[in-house]
């Protein structure tokens, strides 16, 4: 484990023209990990006072993870061919090539008991070949592979938990060549999660092996605000389902965290419901954008072998997963919000290169107008700035000031880069 360093604090952002200059007070006379030198926000309404705090320091997570899991679509109905052909797709499509590395079973894996030595194994009629098969089938695709248990009795299909097996688990985990485990909520004993969690931490810190550790607390104890130091990414949301009403509610959970995310630990709003059928077009293109501002973590929750054109366009679109890969890695969030309900929305996060994210966004059901002004994005209203479309792929926009209006469909939004004028671009 890295020693985290608590005493380093962050000054105060002063705006001055474009470009805000970041004045940072380290007791310990360091400046702050992730925004020093000449990567800083644009603008001065960011809070990034928490970033780096907490971050766990195993190396993983420097941006968000991305890949698949099997839960949204399979549930309990996988097998290793699943598996395999999961891993085929993701290469066969591009997706890999995108970032799309991680390959996660999740619950049902296992035989319903733990066997006569008290070890964990894989259920003998859907992984007849193991768990070290599969895995080494995955990482000759150039893959990883990821696992799931839970920090409880049980898992929340009943199946053997790993509270009180930590050590024996994790070891079992490494020899398998497992790179992730998405560590569950079920069953947990009535014992709070900050004590359930930090075992497994130091468990899988103890093997010698590298595992990305996530953790699937629900945001019971609000985990953002302990879950940095224990693992890589941590949950803040109930489970999400397919449709508008759910994705749009984890949203705006999720924002409430933005703070307390950065390199090497990130919010989890759940994973992408994006092709599983029970949202439109649109609805999945805000699905996605959101996700990828709020730096949260894309894990396709489709079947990948069977996607549909508009899927593959959405889940493929290598601007926005950028955004989402970033490596200044501030969480982007809802900045500004008005008309009918709030449902006018301007949701905006900073990248490298002085450049800001925006994403507006339509969560009424009809059509109309939504303007970004430069106040709400932190900007002097005299900055002229250049704006690229993510989803039309070309620039919609030069030397742009004061504001910025878009239409957009009831339920879908638009994204885009802003760049001010000074700040050198390519036109592609």
């Amino acid at each position: 484990m890295v020693k985290i360093n608590h005493n380093s604090a962050m000054g105060m952002f002063v705006a001055i023209l474009v470009y805000v200059h970041i004045i940072c007070v380290a007791v310990s006379g360091r400046v702050h990990p992730y925004l020093s030198g000449v990567e800083k926000p644009i603008s001065n309404i960011f809070d990034t006072s928490k970033y780096g705090i907490y971050q766990l320091g195993n190396g993983l997570g420097g941006t968000p993870q991305m890949g698949w899991n099997s839960w949204n679509f399979f549930a309990c109905d996988i097998n290793e061919k699943v598996i395999k052909e999961t891993a085929d797709a993701l290469i066969s499509t591009g997706l890999a090539k995108l970032g799309y590395n991680y390959v996660n079973i999740d619950d049902c894996w296992s035989e319903l008991q733990r066997d006569s030595k008290g070890q964990l194994v894989a259920d003998s009629k859907a992984f007849p070949s193991g768990i070290k098969s599969l895995a080494d089938y995955v990482h000759s695709k150039g893959l990883k592979l990821g696992i799931y248990s839970d920090a409880g009795a049980f898992t929340c299909q009943v199946r053997p938990g790993s509270i009180f097996h930590e050590s024996d688990d994790a070891k079992l985990f490494a020899s398998w060549g497992v790179d992730y485990l998405k560590y569950d909520n079920c069953f947990n004993l009535g014992i709070e999660p900050e004590k359930r969690y930090p075992p497994m931490r130091d468990a899988l810190n103890a093997t010698g092996r590298t595992i990305f550790y996530s953790l699937c607390e629900w945001g019971v104890h609000d985990p953002a605000l302990w879950a940095g130091k224990v693992g890589n990414s941590w949950r803040t949301t109930d489970d999400i389902n397919d449709s508008w009403a759910s994705m749009t509610t984890i949203a705006d959970l999720n924002d409430k965290w933005a703070a307390y995310a950065g390199p090497g630990g990130w919010n989890d709003p759940d994973m992408l419901e994006v092709g599983n059928g029970g949202m439109t077009y649109e609805e999945y293109r805000a699905h996605f954008s959101i996700w990828a501002l709020m730096k949260a973590p894309l894990l396709i929750g489709c079947d990948v072998r069977n996607m549909t054109a508009e899927t593959f366009e959405i889940i493929s679109n290598e601007e926005v997963i950028a955004v989402n890969q970033d490596s200044l890695g501030v969480q982007g969030r809802k900045v500004y919000a008005y008309g009918p309900d709030n449902c006018y929305q301007v949701w905006a996060g900073p990248l490298s290169g002085q450049r800001l994210a925006v994403v507006i966004w339509n969560r009424s059901s009809k059509t109309s107008t939504i303007t970004a002004k430069w106040a709400t994005l932190g900007l002097e209203s005299s900055t002229k700035v250049s704006i690229r479309d993510l989803w039309k792929h070309e620039y919609v926009s030069e030397n742009k000031v004061a504001s910025f209006g878009a239409r957009v469909k009831g339920h879908s939004c638009e994204m885009y880069i802003f760049s001010p004028s000074t700040v050198t671009r390519s036109v592609s």
